[in-house]
């Protein structure tokens, strides 16, 4: 199949961050694309061939998608599993596969699919509704993890209950209780697998969250943990990949325990927050390699070329309105320093707007200028 500079198109579903970082490697090699998103302002509406507007959940929006392309994907999980189901059974190229992305879409069909594949997770318990949960909770033991099993991201419809009352203010949804665990440090391990089954993992990365948002601050890469921990991770994040067989990217985010076991949190099927080190600090970034990956070419070098720090750039607190990114300038001054803007026109408290690469050879001032750096720029309003 020749993909370069030819007829053959690729679709994205979805047109945010992701896919406009996707954009970037597939305008590098010349491959059309034809993008739908709900929103006209959405990030991808310039680097795409195609720009379409319409909802991702709508069945005859991404039927209409499908049947324009060749090969289609997705950069967010939330899309309508029926037509990409009926795509499929038409032949179609859908990676990663509608039967995957039900699996994961749902977080508790994925947590019991850890179960039932014997990969480690912490214990769980599925209830139908919030309140369901409440008149179960003299059985469980506090505190406990709430999550809403489907339409969470980036610390929402996530919660730790420490008291009954923590629960009031919650959604009516399906929802799962999880054990809190005491760790160490959260990773993250991204796979990727091609369509014909060749895998390749990047290096262990650590994540430094925000203590109120629940959104990570740092993205640490390599992890500062010892090699044979760093071994297991890899190792179980390819006994999941082998286990959902998927095609594309995997994102398998994970607890180090106190005592150094490996236990599986939640996994996302698309590039990911903890993989952006990538487009500066190893050999082939993640969102290369998610398109080498769904169109079978082979795999890039997963290694790191430095070591790389990723730095959330999210809207402050007390800022909404149109976007200014003060004292970008500043950072720019810096050795090594990257930013990339997303082009979300208006923030709010804590919206992704965007993320800031710093590369060193020396990982501990990597992690200094990360710090200068989330001190020094504001994602604010006019």
């Amino acid at each position: 199949m020749n993909y370069f500079s030819s007829d053959f198109k690729l679709g994205i579903l979805g047109g945010g961050q992701l896919g406009k970082m996707m954009l970037t490697e597939t305008r590098k090699f010349d491959i059309q694309t034809y993008v739908v998103d709900p929103s006209a302002e959405a990030p991808c509406q310039f680097g795409a061939t195609k720009f379409f507007q319409g909802s991702l959940t709508d069945y005859q929006t991404v039927i209409d998608l499908g049947n324009q392309v060749d090969v289609l994907t997705i950069e967010i999980e939330n899309v309508n599993l029926d037509a990409l189901e009926t795509l499929e059974n038409q032949g179609k190229k859908v990676y990663p596969s509608p039967k995957t992305l039900r699996l994961i879409k749902n977080k508790g069909k994925q947590k019991q699919f850890y179960k039932d594949n014997n990969l480690p997770t912490a214990d769980f318990q599925l209830f139908e509704s919030t309140s369901n949960l409440k008149s179960q909770i003299s059985n469980l033991t506090m505190p406990f993890v709430w999550k809403a099993t489907e339409g969470g991201y980036d610390g929402n419809g996530v919660k730790v209950i420490r008291k009954i009352e923590d629960l009031n203010n919650l959604p009516e949804t399906e929802c799962i209780a999880e054990i809190m665990i005491p760790f160490k440090n959260e990773l993250a391990v991204i796979v990727a697998r091609s369509a014909s089954g060749e895998i390749k993992t990047y290096p262990v990365v650590e994540m430094e969250f925000h203590p109120e948002a629940n959104q990570v601050e740092y993205v640490i890469c390599p992890a500062r943990i010892d090699e044979a921990v760093s071994n297991k991770a890899r190792e179980i994040a390819l006994k999941v990949s082998e286990s959902f067989n998927h095609v594309g990217l995997l994102a398998v985010e994970m607890f180090q325990t106190e005592d150094d076991e490996i236990l599986v949190n939640e996994v996302a099927p698309r590039p990911h927050n903890s993989g952006h080190y990538s487009i500066e600090a190893s050999y082939t970034s993640q969102f290369e390699q998610h398109i080498r990956a769904i169109l079978d070419l082979p795999l890039g070098n997963t290694d790191s070329k430095v070591a790389g720090i990723m730095v959330n750039l999210v809207g402050e607190e007390g800022f909404s309105g149109q976007v200014v990114y003060e004292n970008i300038e500043k950072i720019m001054a810096i050795d090594g320093v990257t930013p990339h803007i997303y082009g979300k026109r208006e923030t709010r408290p804590f919206r992704k707007m965007g993320h800031v690469t710093i590369v060193n050879a020396d990982m501990t001032e990597a992690r200094k200028v990360a710090q200068e750096v989330k001190e020094t720029i504001r994602v604010i309003s006019k």
